[in-house]
């Protein structure tokens, strides 16, 4: 059975002629070096100031991607999330990899790391919904519209749905997100049952799959690209189908 947006990907095929050409993801590019990203490659829990960077409530998942995506991007992000004493004590060791620049830990949070964190998330989420019932989350649109309107130095994204019922659109889809991955750009991904349910977020290359951030438990998981073929991403992802990632262009 094909999801919402595998059929949403067969009408778009049939009308493709009549849009823009997309920007090749080929021409993708690296953006400035010197990221210091609030999430890290490290497998495992995500942490910042002895808080778990996971979402704020079941309707959040979105937000907290978008958070994570607006501090690898904007400096500015992290240092409204650390507070007035700026820097960013980090419960990480220092840590590379394809989603960022190695970082060292910094001189201090301020307290209420947590508070701050929250509301920023709950904030994104009334700012990226807006034309959108909250309760179902945030739609992808909202997603990059708010990125191009708050994080311009993340560069633009666009939607690129999936139909993960045709094994060619999956091959080039993975090999789409895997060129964005390579320059270092994450990608957030909409995954779901036969709808669209939870965000997720791919960060860099692991051996045979990606490095996936989960907001609902604030993990960086290990995804074998093979579940992503055989539709069965739950027990990684908590949900079985893909039905969209961000892109870079």
């Amino acid at each position: 059975m094909r999801t919402v947006c595998g059929w949403a990907r067969r009408v778009q095929g049939l009308v493709r002629s009549w849009r823009p050409a997309a920007v090749p993801v080929s021409a993708v590019r690296p953006l400035a070096a010197g990221r210091n990203p609030l999430l890290s490659d490290r497998i495992g829990d995500q942490r910042r100031a002895g808080v778990k960077l996971d979402q704020v409530d079941g309707t959040t998942c979105g937000s907290a991607v978008l958070v994570a995506l607006a501090a690898w991007a904007d400096p500015a992000e992290i240092r409204r999330l650390d507070g007035p004493d700026g820097g960013g004590t980090d419960d990480r060791a220092a840590v590379g990899g394809s989603y960022g620049i190695a970082t060292a830990p910094a001189a201090g949070v301020s307290a209420g790391f947590g508070v701050r964190y929250d509301a920023r998330q709950k904030q994104i989420h009334r700012e990226s919904a807006r034309f959108w019932p909250r309760a179902l989350g945030t739609p992808p649109w909202g997603m990059v519209t708010w990125l191009r309107r708050n994080v311009p130095s993340a560069g633009p994204y666009r939607v690129r749905l999936v139909d993960d019922a045709d094994a060619r659109d999956v091959s080039a889809l993975i090999g789409a997100v895997g060129v964005a991955l390579k320059v270092g750009r994450p990608v957030p991904l909409l995954v779901g049952t036969v709808v669209p349910r939870h965000y997720v977020m791919a960060l860099g290359a692991h051996e045979d799959g990606w490095t996936v951030y989960e907001p609902t438990s604030g993990q960086v998981r290990v995804l074998d690209l093979d579940l992503l073929r055989r539709r069965a991403l739950r027990q990684v992802l908590g949900f079985d189908r893909l039905h969209a990632a961000l892109l870079p262009s």
